[in-house]
């Protein structure tokens, strides 16, 4: 930045206020590329140009800002509001992005003179209250629903007056016929009881129900003491359908009433945000949304311009919102609680549910839309985890099975950004170690493993991991770097008592990486040591198998091995060779060697 534009911008500074309001930086050409609010506009704004950033992008947003603008407002909770109207209408370079929920359906109350309750997408204030949007439209057909069965209010979208009724312009419809409308439109119903059930369906979108089933209660009671019956039984229809509904919806509290909650997780490049509005101890509003970071912002700040927008979409009067950290806001009449235990503490815990299983829900659609995007996504995780240098693009994985040391093998499987590549899948014949020690034979594959790709100039992986713990991830290191001056990272997976997949070591001294075992990483780090253990036990039992199978047929004289190796391929174990027919056996190796197999296994059955 030119010492010129720094001199004009401390001017800028040192001229603002310190009362609350919205600023906005522009660049060379004049375009807003960034909008913040401020409690105090002088101290936030100077704060920028004070001291040297930690994060590349907000350094790089101070070397383009040449002006400064600002709106002054009387309270913060105006600037947070302020601040969401301006970021959507100029969409600042250096701003968060909002991915909102225009997408979601609300429900609309007309302004018509008799009002219609129905669903849409499309948002005009001046058309009639809205309530929503709804992310969980079940919900939403749910409310529609109960409305059409409590009231017989009017679908049809005829313009409907005053005047019109009195001179009788209208006639009933179908729906009049069948009971779904009461007949405004034909003077049936009064505007005044009309409207009456507009404003107690407005509070059943609310929230607010109890109010209305005790009222109903109140009049069941009255109507049944004056004797009449059928219309108690009325009142009493809508009354269980209500309570029906109150069932059905998420009460989370008895006590709890006319509170917001908020909670957040927050990415490397995004945060996701959900809000909760309660009211009456039931989950009235529930909404979660992405936010798209473009400088390096704190969750704090994060949260902050979640609730601005929450406040701004939906107009709550709750007088009490629920956190799960102290944030740097303050609102009129509005208190922040950060609750430790009790049933605020388990709305926290809901909120939190939520906004892990919309991140969960994102993360899977954008799997599906690039398969490899997940692969990149786990291969980072996995790298931040350990701290490597190097995205592990290849992993490969080792393990050694055997019978008390005969028929020792073992195994290696290949992951390639996160899938098995198995055409570089390896199996290996233990040669050189006697008796069961895994030690030993784990050196030995590795060894010919590692040397084979160094002479032959293959491609070596970015990350070796052992079906074991601290003593096998030793002994390959061992290998690895003192024998073949090679500089690969290692990583073991030790098991539990149970044989499951327990926790990560890295590292040498090895230390254990915390991991949840619930993340994907973790399921994919499982899989891979159940691959690699499938594998060779599999490539264990058919040596085993064969070589069970070949020692007894070696054992019968006129049996050679290309007869041994034709019954083996066609029958894969001796008990099947003892239980196949005569004629199975002649149309493998020929009548005569049928009896010599036939006479052996009768002479060898009378000696048992």
């Amino acid at each position: 930045m030119k010492e010129e534009t720094r001199e004009y911008l401390k001017g800028i500074v040192s001229n603002l206020p310190d009362s609350p309001g919205c600023y906005q930086y522009l660049d060379e050409t004049g375009t807003i590329i960034y909008v913040g609010k401020a409690k105090r506009l002088k101290r936030r704004v100077s704060s920028y140009f004070q001291k040297e950033h930690q994060s590349l992008k907000t350094a790089r947003l101070v070397e383009n800002i040449r002006d400064i603008k600002y709106i002054v407002v009387n309270t913060e909770e105006d600037a947070l509001l302020l601040e969401n109207n301006l970021i959507k209408q100029w969409n600042p370079k250096y701003n968060i992005l909002l991915k909102d929920g225009k997408t979601y359906p609300s429900i609309v109350v007309t302004n018509e003179y008799f009002p219609r309750i129905f669903q849409t997408r499309k948002i005009n204030r001046k058309f009639g209250t809205y309530y929503g949007p709804y992310s969980h439209v079940p919900t939403m057909y749910l409310l529609l629903e109960l409305i059409q069965n409590l009231y017989p209010l009017r679908r049809c979208k005829m313009a409907i007056s005053e005047e019109g009724i009195q001179q009788k312009r209208y006639r009933e419809c179908l729906d009049y016929h069948i009971h779904n409308c009461a007949g405004m439109c034909i003077g049936k119903v009064s505007h005044e009881e009309y409207m009456q059930w507009i404003e107690e369906a407005k509070e059943i979108l609310k929230g607010n129900t109890r109010d209305i089933e005790q009222r109903m209660r109140q009049q069941m009671m009255k109507l049944a003491e004056e004797m009449k019956f059928e219309e108690a039984e009325q009142i009493k229809r809508k009354y269980l359908l209500l309570e029906n509904y109150r069932s059905k919806s998420e009460v989370v509290s008895n006590v709890v009433s006319n509170v917001d909650v908020y909670n957040i997780e927050a990415g490397e490049k995004e945060a996701y945000v959900n809000y909760l509005h309660v009211t009456n101890g039931c989950i009235t509003q529930a909404f979660t949304f992405e936010i798209k970071k473009r400088l390096d912002e704190t969750p704090e700040e994060l949260l902050v311009l979640g609730i601005g927008e929450m406040r701004k979409r939906y107009p709550s009067r709750s007088k009490e919102i629920i956190v799960p950290f102290p944030v740097e806001l303050s609102l009129e009449n509005v208190e922040f609680n950060i609750p430790q235990r009790g049933d605020k503490k388990k709305l926290l815990e809901l909120s939190r549910l939520n906004v892990l299983q919309y991140k969960k829900d994102r993360l899977e659609q954008a799997d599906k839309l690039n398969p490899e995007q997940k692969g990149v996504r786990l291969m980072k995780e996995l790298q931040t985890l350990l701290g490597m240098e190097k995205m592990p693009m290849t992993i490969e994985c080792f393990d050694n099975s055997n019978s008390q040391g005969t028929d020792a093998v073992a195994a290696c499987v290949v992951f390639k950004m996160g899938k098995p590549s198995k055409k570089d899948y390896r199996k290996y014949i233990i040669k050189t170690v006697e008796g069961p020690d895994d030690y030993a034979s784990m050196q030995e594959v590795v060894r010919r493993r590692y040397s084979r790709m160094i002479e032959e100039e293959t491609p070596l992986p970015d990350l070796i991991i052992t079906d074991g713990g601290r003593g096998q991830m030793e002994v390959v290191r061992k290998v690895v770097e003192d024998e073949l001056a090679l500089s690969i990272p290692i990583a073991g997976l030790a098991k539990d008592d149970r044989h499951r997949t327990h926790e990560l070591l890295y590292g040498f001294p090895a230390k254990v990486i915390g991991m949840k075992t619930e993340s994907p990483l973790f399921h994919l780090l499982t899989h891979i040591q159940d691959e690699v253990h499938r594998f060779a036990i599999t490539f264990h039992r058919q040596k085993r198998s064969k070589h069970q199978v070949a020692s007894e047929l070696d054992e019968i004289k006129g049996i050679g091995p290309r007869t041994r190796d034709l019954l083996i391929k066609h029958f894969r174990s001796v008990k099947r060779i003892r239980e196949a027919s005569d004629e199975e056996l002649t149309t493998v190796i020929g009548v005569n060697k049928t009896k010599i197999i036939r006479e052996a296994f009768a002479h060898n059955k009378e000696n048992a």
